[in-house]
């Protein structure tokens, strides 16, 4: 894969000067529609985790085993697994429409969800800036599912192993490098 896949989109260099994080949406997305993309509060957390649940459930659990499902419902609720994770969301005006939670001492992001309604709109690409504009030099990893495979590699993440299962679990672990 070039450079030039991880740099990141017309639309999202405002975040590299540290701009407003209020941006237009990408393509796809109603005309005149803005999004604010910002990291979340600790009492918007559960309504993060919650989040993640619906669009779990949504594209994952169809396709999962109950064990997969049982597993990550449980990570949900796991305080020591939650421990140390930031958390960044998107807001469609007050309403939480994505989120991505990144355990920073690794640069390992653990959440990465988008509502189904607002999918291709370019919410998890920016959701993904603002994480690049906090930590420009860093490299990131994640264990992609199956369906979010092809958009991590459109970010620019490299597969690091071929497609994995544990406790039910399908993922393709990848990395991301400036």
């Amino acid at each position: 894969m070039t450079a030039k896949t991880n740099k990141p989109q017309t639309e999202h260099a405002a975040y590299a000067a540290g701009a407003d994080k209020t941006v237009q949406p990408g393509t796809g997305a109603p005309a005149g529609a803005a999004y604010t993309f910002r990291k979340l509060t600790p009492h918007e957390i559960p309504a993060a985790l919650s989040l993640a649940w619906e669009v779990f459930s949504e594209f994952e659990t169809p396709v999962y085993p109950p064990e997969g499902t049982e597993e990550f419902k449980s990570c949900l609720k796991n305080e020591q697994y939650l421990a140390g994770l930031a958390y960044y969301g998107a807001f469609d005006g007050t309403k939480l429409i994505g989120q991505l939670g990144i355990r920073t001492r690794k640069m390992h992001i653990c959440f990465f969800f988008v509502k189904g309604d607002y999918h291709r709109r370019g919410i998890g690409t920016s959701l993904f800036g603002l994480l690049r504009r906090d930590y420009p030099d860093r490299a990131f990893t994640l264990n992609s599912s199956p369906y979010g495979l092809p958009f991590y590699k459109a970010l620019g993440f490299i597969p690091t192993d071929s497609l994995q299962t544990v406790n039910g679990i399908d993922f393709t672990p990848m990395k991301y490098t400036p």
